[in-house]
């Protein structure tokens, strides 16, 4: 296992480097080994990047792939795999370090999610990515230290699973219709309500949950709560059987008079829904980096299989309809890690990203679906068995066009920032 002193070495020397120095960095895709060009040069990582996720790979390979064939069976231990990353520093890379963080920008955590995507199913990734950068960033950013004690610490140390209370059974994607209450009663607050499609719902310690704590407009009415899972009140009506994701639990969970001290409460109330937009900033960009290598992984394991695989004589590789194609999702797969860099860069200098960010997320979705069905065609019936590895990226990154906002929900995004939406003119 990684020692925590390793990737705090990775802290001292980088927050005096904010420029790429020039080194010859391990590739991540094994489709580039050849190239003649120094990565350093064209990317937005450094030494100290490709460090931390070369420690963060030995514990993939180590602690994590073994297992997830028979993970997939049921449910991964969410607290022994986190413990484990947090021991190692990996669920707060750019957390601070007053509360147990690396203190890293935030371009070391689209890192350490790129290399999340080794790991050999989606349902892991998105657990992880639930715990670091869908529940945790706006407690963070606008917790008080109280809940930075009770909350963060824990889950940066991997001693907490958290989960995200957002969407409900009528509000997934629309955001501002959710039902959930939140009522003063004297110093606490009392909520009613329920979440649906919770990560981690069955393993979570705490939850970040959003929550109507007022009347008033549905855009300024909503406050983010830390409620810890043991309160009295809060049911975990079932586990969610899903195509994919297999491994990761996702729940429908029941909240009736709940009680929670306000002081759990997220930064300033009203704030909720600001707060829940910075944090999908962060959970979109998580979302493209991390379907990156799985992408690749498709794409180089079709590969080798259509090279051995003979048809009428010769390999299904050498077939021009097949490598050609092949070579376009590759291509695709490079423009959504130059356009998320670009994102990530921008996202650096303190930018507003929403617009863009969200461009990664569709982009990220589509080219998902596009990806793993054009390869899985490729494998005949190999492909339409369900221990395949291509077959399991079809089914988990599918849901990349569902959750976090769905693709139609990014596009009316995307045209409210560019004026073509009606009624924003």
């Amino acid at each position: 296992m990684l020692a925590i002193g390793v990737l705090r070495c990775v802290l001292n020397t980088s927050r005096s480097k904010l420029v790429a120095k020039p080194s010859c960095l391990r590739t991540t895709s094994k489709l580039l080994h050849s190239a003649s060009f120094d990565l350093a040069e064209e990317s937005i990582f450094t030494t100290d990047h490709e460090q931390l996720r070369s420690s963060l790979n030995k514990i993939i390979e180590s602690e994590i792939n073994p297992f997830v064939d028979a993970w997939e069976e049921g449910i991964f231990p969410a607290h022994t795999v986190f413990k484990t990353l947090g021991t190692a520093g990996f669920l707060g890379v750019s957390k601070p370090t007053e509360h147990g963080g690396l203190g890293l920008d935030y371009s070391f955590s689209i890192a350490a999610a790129e290399e999340l995507g080794t790991i050999r199913c989606g349902a892991i990734p998105m657990a992880i990515g639930v715990q670091t950068d869908m529940a945790t960033p706006a407690l963070a950013r606008f917790g008080s230290h109280e809940l930075k004690e009770l909350f963060l610490e824990p889950s940066i140390k991997g001693d907490m699973v958290a989960c995200l209370g957002v969407s409900e059974t009528g509000a997934g994607s629309d955001v501002a219709s959710i039902s959930t209450t939140a009522t003063p009663d004297g110093d606490d607050l009392i909520i009613n309500g329920g979440k649906m499609w919770t990560t981690n719902g069955t393993q979570a310690d705490w939850m970040c949950c959003l929550a109507n704590t007022s009347t008033g407009a549905a855009h300024a009415n909503k406050s983010l709560i830390c409620v810890p899972m043991d309160t009295p009140g809060i049911i975990v009506a079932k586990t969610i059987k899903k195509i994919g994701m297999l491994c990761s639990d996702t729940a429908q969970i029941f909240m009736e008079d709940v009680r929670v001290p306000k002081s759990y409460m997220i930064g300033e109330e009203g704030q909720g829904f600001t707060y829940q937009m910075l944090q999908f900033q962060e959970e979109r960009m998580f979302a493209a980096a991390a379907a990156l290598r799985p992408l690749e992984i498709a794409i180089e394991e079709t590969i080798a299989y259509t090279r051995d695989r003979k048809i009428f004589g010769t390999s299904v590789l050498d077939n021009q309809v097949v490598h050609f194609r092949l070579a376009e999702l590759q291509t695709e797969v490079e423009a959504l890690r130059s356009m998320l860099y670009r994102t990530v860069g921008l996202y650096l200098k303190g930018h507003d990203v929403t617009k863009l960010a969200s461009m990664c997320k569709l982009k990220a979705g589509r080219l998902a679906r596009e990806a793993t069905d054009a390869c899985l065609q490729y494998w005949g019936g190999m492909g339409f068995v369900s221990e395949s590895i291509i077959s399991r990226y079809y089914r988990d990154f599918r849901l990349i066009s569902i959750g976090g906002g769905a693709d139609e929900v990014m596009l009316s995004i995307i045209c409210k920032h560019l004026g073509t939406l009606p009624g924003r003119r």
